[in-house]
């Protein structure tokens, strides 16, 4: 003979809900990947040669908890304590034929480069390179996470190349791994 237990909420023994049931056999789990975001960079953004500079990303793709400023800071304030994967990637463009000579990506926490990742021409030999870097971060609802990069240009101005928003080459983006 089986038993049959019916209810609509499971907690654990600090009252925090597990799941619950809307009845039908539909189950609603925590959001353990939330917090979460991805932004783009929409239009091109022009970068001084060799020089650290934020990249802009100013469209969200979406944005679940209203962690990512897209309007001022450009960066990412998780509301949740946890473990944190965090991606990015970059179109990065030399102004002139042959003159970009190296790119990189890299991830601040707090203010202090913590990634480094780059791709590198020899001779000078192209135009674009598109850089990508991730990390899995420990963060505190006090931290904060930012994208730099640094363009070495022969000659013009580099830049961080976007199609109008058509692409989303240069994104940015972290969601909490587990609950």
């Amino acid at each position: 003979m089986a038993g049959i237990i019916k209810v609509n909420q499971y907690q654990d023994f600090n009252g925090n809900t597990l799941f619950t049931s809307d009845g039908s056999g539909n189950l609603t789990t925590q959001e353990i990947l939330y917090p979460a975001f991805e932004a783009y960079l929409s239009a091109t953004q022009n970068v001084t040669s060799a020089t650290a500079t934020k990249v802009q990303f100013d469209t969200e793709v979406f944005d679940e908890g209203g962690v990512y400023d897209s309007s001022t800071n450009y960066r990412f304030t998780p509301t949740v304590a946890g473990k944190y994967y965090v991606y990015a990637g970059l179109q990065c463009y030399g102004s002139a034929f042959s003159s970009l000579e190296r790119a990189h990506i890299q991830i601040y926490k707090n203010g202090s480069i913590i990634r480094d990742g780059w791709n590198d021409l020899q001779n000078n030999d192209g135009r674009f390179l598109s850089p990508c870097r991730e990390a899995t971060l420990p963060l505190t609802t006090s931290d904060y996470v930012e994208i730099y990069t640094i363009i070495e240009n022969s000659s013009g101005t580099p830049q961080l190349y976007s199609a109008a928003g058509t692409e989303q080459g240069n994104y940015f983006g972290a969601y909490r791994i587990g609950s």
